[in-house]
């Protein structure tokens, strides 16, 4: 258990809760970009009900244009506020120093609330997968044990099993759940790539338009083609900013985390699109047709298009994909009740570290135990908040950004988006436009469950930072947290040294203003 006592100045490794600490094996350029990969896509499992819902046409018109005015201004934002305070914790601290305190915690809390139930998916997946092969684990099949309403199943045994299993690979630390990620990534892809060759030579063999219809037909229109497809293809583009919070477990962000937020981008879309564009080769008809395709359709393609060795191949990457992208964001939400400890919200204990890894091991359990009790089928409705609550905290980050602008001028940026104040504005118009859609859409599809589910988890919140923020005041008092918030100067210090540390390469000065000249 570290000592919460104010960093001394003198050594680096002093900081809070051992903020500056080498990991003993550290992420390095290509398992970040397995890491982005898997905490925003993890391949084309799952958007199958894209075609379905909107049309093929519309469908690949979405998954170009999307990442345009959604994941690109997002990965612009993530790039310029990871390279300007590479620190662990990530997103947390670039709103607490940009807005302040009480909204770094909204951004943080929000996220780790938002990961209940997002986290429990993917072990959800893995399972639902893995019943297509082993009839045994399919949900109610085998009962273990009854609990008022809820069943206790083998099918819950086995999502309890890939928890285990990953959240003993991360307490291992970030750098070898990013190497595990570019495994992942061939396993996952692999059949992909089979998928996509076949389908390709079906539609040369075969010559026809995969795209010949925009949309469904019978009376869809276009705009409600675009509007029923966006919402399903921001799931599949968003968490840009997920990596951000290990990267003080990274060799040098600084200079990777651009590179790897870019390279991932193009394989995200590479990923989605050209397997998409082959799948549509079976036609809208029969029950591979794209008319009928919902979450895991792609196996049946896969049987259609190649014959049971395809459709088998298929489900296994789904069921790598799954895992790995649970593997991956377990890393980054676990962090996220890590920083909050250190800065005295949350227990001190939450901050204990392995010995030999240096792992926050009691933030992954913790966070790993929650999961597991989410898998219940119970929770599952709940799953309406989540693209709200992501976008809530997308839109701090913006802000954050323009604070930091006005505020810091001077904040070294080895990475600064381009374009000046144009560039900035058309970031703050298209994300919050698509968010605002994306909010209405919710609401259009759940009804108030959305705006009821969305506003209790914001208010639970809000009213749990006043007794924390109590509390956390007290341990200043008592001199057994040191007093960093946004705008002391030990905070300031304290990033900047963890800046230094993060990038060798480049020159940070030894302490930032609390206040410059505006400018953007």
């Amino acid at each position: 258990m570290h000592n919460p006592a104010p960093p001394s100045a003198g050594s680096p490794s002093s900081s809070p809760g051992g903020a500056f600490r080498a990991a003993p094996r550290q992420v390095r350029l290509l398992p970040l970009i397995a890491l982005i990969f898997f905490s925003v896509s993890g391949g084309a499992y799952g958007i199958e009900g894209l075609f379905s819902s909107s049309g093929p046409g519309m469908g690949l018109l979405l998954i170009v244009l999307t990442p345009l005015i959604y994941g690109l201004p997002h990965s612009l934002v993530v790039a310029e506020l990871g390279t300007a305070i590479p620190v662990e914790g990530g997103f947390y601290h670039w709103v607490k120093r940009g807005l302040g305190d009480f909204w770094g915690f909204q951004s943080a809390m929000l996220t780790w609330l938002c990961s209940f139930v997002d986290m429990a998916l993917f072990p959800l997946l893995f399972a639902n997968y893995l019943q297509s092969v082993v009839k045994a684990v399919a949900p109610g099949r085998h009962v273990l044990l009854s609990l008022g309403g809820l069943d206790i199943d083998l099918h819950w045994g086995v999502c309890v099993g890939v928890i285990v299993f990953f959240t003993l690979l991360n307490m291992m630390g970030a750098g070898w759940v990013g190497d595990s990620s570019l495994v992942f990534g061939v396993l996952c892809l692999t059949p992909m790539l089979a998928l996509t060759g076949v389908g390709v030579w079906r539609l040369i063999s075969d010559p026809s338009n995969p795209v010949s219809s925009l949309t469904l037909g019978d009376g869809q229109s276009t705009s409600s083609a675009f509007g029923a497809g966006l919402f399903i293809v921001m799931w599949n583009y968003c968490g840009w900013d997920q990596v951000s919070t290990v990267a003080g477990e990274m060799a040098n962000p600084r200079r990777d985390l651009p590179k790897a937020l870019f390279s991932a981008m193009g394989l995200i879309v590479a990923g989605y699109l050209i397997p998409c564009l082959a799948a549509l080769a079976v036609g809208p008809h029969g029950p591979a047709g794209w008319l009928n395709w919902e979450d895991g359709s792609f196996a049946e393609v896969g049987r259609v298009l190649g014959g049971p060795w395809l459709q088998t191949a298929v489900t296994v990457g789904g069921m790598f994909s799954a895992v790995a992208m649970f593997s991956a964001l377990l890393a980054s939400n676990s962090r996220l009740p890590l920083v909050l400890s250190r800065d005295g919200y949350l227990p001190s204990w939450l901050t204990k570290e392995s010995r030999r890894f240096r792992a926050p091991v009691v933030s992954i359990i913790g966070s790993s135990a929650i999961y597991a009790v989410f898998c219940l089928s119970s929770f599952g409705d709940l799953v309406i908040v989540d693209v709200f609550l992501t976008n809530a905290v997308i839109l701090l980050e913006v802000a954050a950004l323009i604070a930091l602008r006005v505020r810091e001028p001077r904040l070294p940026r080895p990475y600064r988006v381009p374009g000046g104040r144009p560039a900035l504005a058309a970031i703050v118009l298209s994300l919050a436009s698509v968010c605002g859609f994306a909010a209405w859409a919710q609401y259009q599809d759940a009804g108030s469950r959305s705006v009821v589910y969305g506003l209790a988890t914001v208010g639970f919140s809000c009213l749990l930072y006043v007794p924390l923020r109590w509390w956390r005041r007290s341990k200043v008092r008592r001199g057994t947290v040191a007093d960093l918030t946004a705008g002391s100067s030990a905070y300031g210090e304290w990033l900047t040294r963890a800046a230094d540390r993060g990038a060798s390469d480049a020159q940070t000065p030894a302490a930032l203003p609390a206040r410059e000249p505006a400018g953007l």
